[in-house]
């Protein structure tokens, strides 16, 4: 076989070298092991390029005779994909092997490159392994064609991907959680300045001598909605892990109570929930971020929910143990000190784990689920957050008998119960000083405006620092005492605003206010004196409280 020049009137194809031309027309650049040059006299040059090729690389070549179907694989059909040298030599064998979910792309893909004119084809696509498991392959292949163009053999390497595709997949699983994450926290930012609206004029409705009777009893109920409300607040940005840590002593119980009626809108009408909740004087308490134990819980939930596709039972249950030392119980003494934990257990009849999927549980982005719901199994971040904490996760289960994962986390003491206030029998202080409301939503700015009146104080109010700097002109030298200013302003912020008014009146209190709740004060901002944060939503007596703690330092 030659190559011929393409006449310019007849238009004849060129036909493309032959496999073996291509590979024994470059003799010098493929060498045996003893480092002799392949010539064209080798006996068998393509099987000797194949051998090259295996050891330099770890792909598997395939060989297809487009006329006749035949199929062989010079190389990697054992060492990549598992199967014996007796495996089917047709077509049949690579298109069955082929993910299902692949087949039809792949094959039109290919038919598309055979009838046209380029002699090579590339795609990606998953292969079935001889052991059942898919890897992805990237094949690259080169086209045979004969004097008039038509196809007659594919030769192609098929390098695995599986890595690359998962490094792939984890960043764009992890871009996807950084653009939910922004946006729950926007949506939170707006959701709070609504529920502080609505909390404040509930508070100032409630305040009214002839708000009595059931119409008293309608606002307080509008309040209470706005509180649970605030609560799915916290939860979503718990879930986008977009809430700030803050470790300090909860119930176990009541987090779970809270989240019951989030739990079941989560995992859908075909699975019970049912909780079995450890009770006693003192109570389940731990030392722990109430975001990141909010996160375990719904984290484990929906593992379990996917766990169980034809529906089932997830059980909670909550209780106590005690690890003493040189203990011989089934929890490992060297992961838990010796000590009394709490335990909180989540167990589901879905369909188990095998002994392979627990080996791999705690690394990051491993999951078994399927394309679509492919967010990983989230026992990494689960671990993570408890042996932050000073505890343990064990996982009990068996393939098809469902699954218990078990929380351990120190028990410490209750704190004191607060004391005793008979309802609407509080006081709230309020004062005669001058505070500067700096509040660029007007919903917000006003209800605090209004709510600080109330109270008594003087109040300045600027909806951003051009206007607060013109009225702080036009105040004529007047002292003021306090900055209630949001974080997130137009213009400059309002932290850099009160550095500013700060500098140049040292003795101003400042209180931030802010409904993204991750832009709370750093600590060592928290401890620099004059400064206070208030997170939204707030109520008046939430207010209240905070300005005059401010003002009475």
């Amino acid at each position: 076989m030659r190559l011929e020049k393409q006449d310019e009137t007849t238009k004849t194809p060129i036909p493309s070298p032959s496999l073996e031309q291509f590979i024994v027309g470059q003799p010098q650049r493929f060498f045996h092991e003893n480092k002799t040059p392949l010539s064209q006299t080798d006996s068998s040059p393509t099987n000797e390029y194949f051998a090259f090729v295996a050891r330099a690389t770890n792909d598997a070549i395939r060989d297809w005779n487009v006329k006749t179907g035949e199929l062989s694989w010079p190389q990697g059909l054992t060492s990549l994909l598992g199967y014996g040298t007796a495996a089917e030599n047709d077509i049949g064998f690579w298109q069955k092997n082929v993910h299902p979910s692949d087949r039809a792309r792949v094959s039109a893909s290919i038919s598309e490159a055979l009838a046209g004119t380029d002699n090579d084809w590339s795609g990606e696509y998953r292969f079935r392994r001889a052991d059942g498991s898919d890897i992805n392959v990237l094949e690259r292949a080169l086209i045979l064609r004969d004097n008039h163009g038509a196809a007659t053999r594919l030769v192609g390497s098929l390098m695995d991907v599986t890595a690359r595709k998962q490094l792939q997949d984890q960043l764009c699983r992890s871009q996807r959680m950084e653009a939910f994450g922004q946006l729950a926290a926007g949506v939170a930012h707006d959701f709070n300045n609504f529920l502080t609206t609505i909390l404040g004029y509930g508070d100032l409705l409630l305040h009214e001598r002839q708000i009595k009777g059931p119409l008293a009893e309608h606002v307080t109920e509008i309040r209470a909605a706005a509180g649970r409300a605030s609560a799915l607040t916290t939860q979503l940005l718990a879930f986008s892990r977009r809430q700030p840590m803050e470790p300090v002593v909860i119930e176990v119980n009541s987090i779970i109570t809270n989240l019951e009626r989030s739990l079941l809108r989560l995992i859908g009408e075909n699975i019970s929930v049912v909780c079995h909740l450890h009770h006693e004087k003192d109570g389940a308490h731990i030392k722990a971020d109430a975001g990141q134990i909010t996160q375990i819980i719904l984290n484990l939930a929906v593992n379990a929910r996917d766990a169980m596709p034809q529906g089932g039972q997830l059980t909670f249950e909550t209780g106590l143990v005690d690890i003493p030392k040189h203990s011989h119980s089934s929890i490992d003494c060297a992961e838990c000190a010796p000590g009394q934990y709490v335990v909180i257990s989540v167990s589901d009849t879905g369909t188990g784990m095998s002994e392979e999927v627990k080996a791999h549980l705690f690394e990051p982005f491993f999951t078994t689920k399927v394309a679509d719901r492919r967010s990983g199994l989230g026992l990494a971040t689960c671990y993570g957050i408890a042996r932050q904490s000073g505890g343990h996760l064990r996982v009990q289960s068996e393939e098809g008998n469902g699954a218990t994962i078990e929380v351990y986390l120190p028990r410490v003491p209750a704190p004191p119960a607060p004391p005793y206030k008979k309802p609407g029998s509080k006081k709230v202080r309020g004062g005669t000083e001058t505070i500067l409301v700096l509040e660029d939503d007007v919903s917000v700015r006003h209800i605090s405006v209004r709510m600080l009146r109330a109270l008594g104080y003087e109040v300045i109010e600027a909806a951003n620092s051009s206007d607060a700097r013109h009225l702080l002109a036009q105040n004529g030298g007047r002292k003021v005492d306090l900055l209630l200013t949001d974080m997130v302003m137009p213009q400059i912020s309002g932290r850099r605003f009160a550095d500013a008014l700060r500098a140049a009146h040292p003795n101003i209190k400042v209180l931030f206010i802010s409904g993204y709740l991750e832009e709370s004060l750093q600590p060592s901002d928290r401890c620099e004196p004059g400064m206070f944060f208030l997170p939204k939503p707030f109520d008046a007596e939430q207010l209240a409280l905070k300005v005059r703690e401010a003002l009475d330092v």
